[in-house]
């Protein structure tokens, strides 16, 4: 289920923040395991119930995981990510420079923040924002924090487009990749339509109110291009398109420059250096950094989490930290973390899998060119 915190400040901003899973393990205490309001839904149509970060989430219908892996890419799919994200990329940093999250921000035109969460971090990062709004309003600012009950739906692939302006007014050739906005979406209300999604295709996340997600999702299925899609085909996808899982492919022992998500830092946050672990991270930018997160690709036994990597001396040098066979390259591709001077593309290495060496290459990301809708 997704939840929005919202912060108002005196400036007029409000920040709404949604706990997401979008694949990510969620330590969770808790024995009965949260449903989405789809659940029901994903059970009369084929859904095969997993726990999942804490949910009962669907990891595949009838089609398989590969049927459905390959029909996002060349038609689109429609997910249950009640639990994800939508926006641009952002992160939580600690003093040491690691990575407490990685969350989508979204600044809306109605003056709010939109920011979405891991679920397997939404205790942590609701607490760090609750101590931050306590801490401004200690100084005066006007500032609240608001959590909103609400379904997300993406809707991934290249005709995604196309089957969602069939039923909103707003002309969707307008809404380019990372932006968003509030419609009526095939007759449901209230609809919040984001351009992104953690496939590497073009698709919209649609956050509904939980009421009417079960009809939303009824609406989008009955066109024929629409299929549904689960937890396995998503992480294929998110793995060819070059994208983190939090927990995997980094943590809070990872820092940005480390994973490669130097990008996510703006120019006037470096200058300034008034983030969380900026004495660590700012010259990670200027310098060189011990270990860095690369693409692997190899033949043979696919590559999986935890197998070591080994330089072509036999010598173990790194970690795998996700890896699947890619559907689209009928290749095993992977992510995983290699000192500096075994990071360049081309690079040749090895990695251990099931007790056996077999020869990899350092790889660019994505693996799989990604189709984001930009405007020109």
């Amino acid at each position: 289920m997704q939840r929005a915190v919202s912060m108002v400040a005196r400036l007029g901003l409000r920040l709404q923040a949604f706990p997401s899973t979008l694949g990510r393990p969620l330590s969770c205490t808790q024995d009965v395991l949260r449903r989405t309001p789809l659940y029901d839904f994903h059970l009369a149509h084929g859904g095969k119930m997993v726990a999942f970060a804490g949910w009962s989430l669907p990891v595949q219908y009838r089609d398989s995981h590969v049927d459905s892996h390959l029909h996002t890419r060349q038609h689109c799919s429609l997910f249950d990510v009640s639990h994800m994200l939508q926006g641009t990329l952002s992160l939580f940093t600690n003093e040491a420079g690691g990575i407490l999250d990685d969350l989508i921000v979204t600044n809306t035109s109605e003056g709010h923040l939109y920011v979405v969460s891991n679920a397997g971090c939404w205790d942590k990062d609701l607490a760090l924002m609750q101590d931050k709004v306590r801490e401004l309003q200690n100084i005066g600012s006007d500032v609240g924090l608001e959590v909103v009950d609400n379904a997300l739906l993406a809707l991934q692939g290249p005709t995604a487009a196309q089957v969602l302006q069939a039923g909103v007014a707003d002309d969707l050739k307008k809404l380019p990749f990372m932006t968003s906005a509030v419609m009526e979406v095939f007759g449901v209300s209230g609809c919040r339509v984001t351009r992104c999604g953690y496939t590497g295709e073009d698709g919209v996340e649609i956050s509904v109110p939980a009421v009417g997600a079960v009809r939303l999702a009824t609406a989008l299925l009955e066109n024929p291009e629409v299929k549904l899609a689960g937890l396995a085909a998503r992480d294929s996808l998110r793995l060819e398109a070059g994208l983190c899982l939090y927990g995997n492919d980094i943590d809070e022992h990872t820092t940005p420059v480390e994973g490669s998500l130097s990008w996510t830092l703006g120019k006037r946050r470096r200058a300034a250096m008034d983030f969380p672990g900026a004495t660590v991270i700012v010259p990670q930018l200027k310098g060189k950094v011990q270990r860095r997160r690369v693409g692997l690709m190899c033949e043979g036994a696919p590559m999986r989490a935890h197998s070591p990597i080994l330089s072509t001396e036999g010598t173990v040098i790194g970690t795998v930290t996700s890896g699947c066979p890619s559907p689209c390259l009928k290749k095993n591709v992977a992510m995983g973390y290699v000192p500096c001077e075994y990071s360049r593309p081309g690079t040749p290495l090895l990695v251990e899998v099931r007790q056996k060496q077999q020869m990899a290459v350092v790889s660019k990301m994505p693996f799989v060119p990604t189709n984001y809708y930009i405007l020109k």
